[in-house]
């Protein structure tokens, strides 16, 4: 399934990849301080993460998004809510720059998506913990 890569195109992966972290943190980062949402507990965010990491398919990953805006008010909802961001990022700027790094590596650009998937909500899990718990 996976296309196995020789370790040179590896290593350019992996640093195209390391290289967009910061736009990773920063649109996470805004997604939480700017957008609408309830008492979004971290487990619950985590469970995201937990789903993110066993699969290999965006559309699950966002299906569960959905999912839990249909269970309760916690990823708010609309236009302006925590969910529709975190999907729109998912299918904007980071999968825009997963084809980027693919073009530049000559790769599927796929798992470089998924992988930006899973940091970027990685990253959304930590700050979250901030948010509720260490912020003044």
């Amino acid at each position: 399934m996976t296309e196995q890569l020789d370790p040179q195109k590896q290593l350019q992966v992996k640093k195209g990849i390391d290289q967009a972290e910061d736009d990773l943190v920063t649109w996470i980062q805004n997604a939480l301080d700017k957008t609408k949402y309830g008492d979004l507990e971290e487990s619950q965010f985590r469970n995201l993460v937990r789903v993110s990491d066993t699969t290999e398919s965006a559309e699950v990953i966002k299906n569960f998004i959905r999912y839990q805006v249909g269970r309760d008010k916690k990823w708010g909802r609309g236009k302006e809510s925590l969910a529709e961001k975190i999907i729109e990022d998912i299918d904007g700027s980071i999968k825009k720059n997963a084809q980027i790094i693919a073009e530049c590596c000559q790769t599927d650009f796929k798992p470089i998506w998924l992988e930006m998937i899973r940091r970027y909500l990685g990253y959304g899990a930590r700050h979250l913990k901030y948010k509720r718990d260490g912020a003044a």
